[in-house]
């Protein structure tokens, strides 16, 4: 699969999971002394999502993960991508019926938990697996492209794990109050249309297809996302990335060498590169140069989202060479 989400850091192979068999032992023993103790019963909807502090981590977090894959969500009040983000796992949870449970994470109020999973912008979500944590994604997605990577968290659980999910019982209470499947949107078949043609890396089609939502509603959150990272994959997927590397470093001056890299920069992951490439390409040039390195970053900013702090310090310095 290519890399398609910058702001996810890509679907992370979830095969290559270290130790393996040792935390699969583990949490064998774990199912094995849960079920000795009259553990392991059927659990109501309300208990698959979770709010879950520092000081209830290790029991709510680490020792359920022995049983089922936790999925983590990072996120805070003032972050509006996790006010679209947090409510879309909560129905994908309750429609999961138990297949993984989500913990919910609060930022502000849990430093310790943001610093130890290197939390660099949110929302963030990781999961933990037999005590294993990985990374998921960063930032908003589309709601098929999260569910294929939960696909693959359930299936690496179930094979690398035995963790088969645990049992809910659909009429305890608060099953009531489980929200109905979501009415499918105006759009929702060009997103999707969208997202397979990523899938096929047909780009030119997945950018139609955003351009499309966006003619008809230029607000739409998910499709200024996805178009900003398919025009990205377009523009690097037939670049040489060595020789890219190569005349930006001979070719300080040369814009369309530091637009080229900056891009490969930001596929990489080497956010922060790219964001310093580009300000300092607009700091040295001017007119159409200029123009055109700060177009380049304010498309990379789509790319990453507007609340993560390292787009907010790029604002800050691009706001510095302009002003």
């Amino acid at each position: 699969m290519q890399p398609r989400n910058m702001s996810m850091s890509g679907v992370v192979d979830l095969a290559a999971v270290k130790a393996a068999g040792e935390a699969k032992v583990k949490a064998e023993q774990a199912r094995a002394e849960a079920a000795r103790q009259g553990g392991g019963g059927a659990v109501p909807p309300s208990a698959l999502v979770i709010d879950v502090d520092e000081a209830g981590f290790e029991s709510d977090v680490l020792q359920r993960s022995a049983e089922v894959p936790v999925v983590i969500d990072f996120w805070a009040e003032w972050c509006e991508p996790c006010k679209q983000l947090g409510p879309l796992l909560e129905r994908l949870a309750l429609e999961y019926k138990g297949r993984f449970v989500l913990a919910k994470v609060d930022v502000d109020a849990n430093q310790m938990l943001m610093q130890q999973f290197g939390i660099q912008g949110i929302p963030a979500v990781f999961a933990v697996v037999a005590g294993q944590a990985l990374p998921l994604f960063q930032g908003a997605a589309p709601e098929a492209q999260i569910r294929q990577t939960l696909d693959q968290l359930i299936q690496i659980g179930e094979e690398r794990f035995g963790l088969t999910g645990i049992e809910v019982d659909q009429d305890a209470e608060g099953a009531d109050r489980a929200p109905a499947e979501a009415p499918a949107g105006p759009y929702d078949a060009l997103l999707e249309a969208a997202v397979q043609a990523l899938d096929a890396n047909d780009f030119a089609g997945a950018v139609q297809a955003y351009k499309n939502v966006l003619s008809d509603d230029p607000a739409n959150t998910e499709a200024k996302l996805g178009l900003a990272q398919a025009e990205l994959l377009s523009r690097v997927k037939d670049m040489d990335a060595q020789r890219v590397r190569e005349d930006a470093a001979a070719n300080p001056a040369d814009v369309a060498a530091q637009l080229a890299a900056a891009d490969l920069d930001l596929v990489g992951g080497h956010v922060e590169d790219a964001f310093g490439r580009l300000v300092e390409t607009v700091r040295r040039t001017f007119g159409d140069d200029r123009d055109a390195a700060r177009v380049r970053l304010l498309e990379l900013f789509e790319v990453i989202g507007p609340d993560d702090p390292r787009v907010v310090a790029a604002r800050t310095a691009l706001a510095r060479v302009l002003f």
